[in-house]
């Protein structure tokens, strides 16, 4: 089978070259979710010369079987409930607000961590470009995209190298674009499109983050505010 992106870096420069045909207004910011959205989107704003922060996105999971998702919590408080999942659970809602205090929490010591002492991008009345290295289910980043509308941005528009073609129908349903590469039929995992799919660090997201935080050659710095 062969491979659509060699690794993370090369996906955010194949789409970033779609992405820079959009006609994205002035005052358009890039966010990444961490981990391995962030080195996908710090490309698209080095090509672009776009702001480029984070939005931190935390799945609920099932107790004692953590990789299946009951759903999403993100930054802003948003909220994402996957129905089918709770369904076949006993006393679901318990289960879920439990695990949903423990992620809030998590999320909370992330955005400090890759942040550290910087103020979050404003978002209210911009274009927001929300990336990920691919989408698999699509219930992460339908809770990042509903956390970007309660914080008031003017459109949305959601890029990622690959995903399975319910995922992107389920985030079409709720962003304003869905810019996708790759929309494979037999969708078994976002890894399995690219030659390289190492596990980011905390490390890299910092140092991605830093860097773009540096002053531009004009000396000015984007406002956080």
């Amino acid at each position: 089978m062969s491979r659509s992106f060699g690794d993370r870096v090369d996906a955010g420069r194949q789409l970033a070259q779609v992405v820079a045909g959009l006609g994205l207004p002035a005052g358009t910011i890039v966010l990444g979710l961490p981990r391995g959205g962030v080195p996908v989107a710090a490309e698209i704003a080095r090509a672009l010369d776009l702001p480029l922060d984070v939005l931190c996105v935390r799945k609920i999971g099932v107790p004692h079987q953590p990789e299946l998702a009951m759903g999403a919590v993100a930054s802003g408080g948003a909220v994402v409930r996957n129905a089918e999942v709770l369904a076949q659970l006993p006393d679901a809602e318990a289960a879920f607000e439990s695990v949903l205090a423990q992620e809030r929490i998590e999320l909370e010591r992330r955005e400090r961590l890759y942040r550290g002492p910087a103020v979050p991008l404003s978002i209210a009345g911009r274009t927001v470009v929300l990336v990920d290295d691919g989408l698999a289910t699509g219930a992460t980043m339908e809770a990042a995209v509903r956390a970007l509308q309660s914080m008031g941005a003017a459109r949305i528009v959601v890029a990622v190298p690959v995903g399975a073609p319910e995922a992107c129908d389920r985030i079409a349903a709720v962003a304003d674009q869905v810019v996708c590469l790759v929309q494979p039929m037999h969708f078994a995992s976002v890894g399995q499109w690219y030659d390289t799919f190492d596990q980011t660090q905390d490390a890299e997201v910092r140092t991605l983050l830093a860097d773009a935080a540096r002053p531009r050659p004009d000396g000015s710095r984007e406002p956080s505010c």
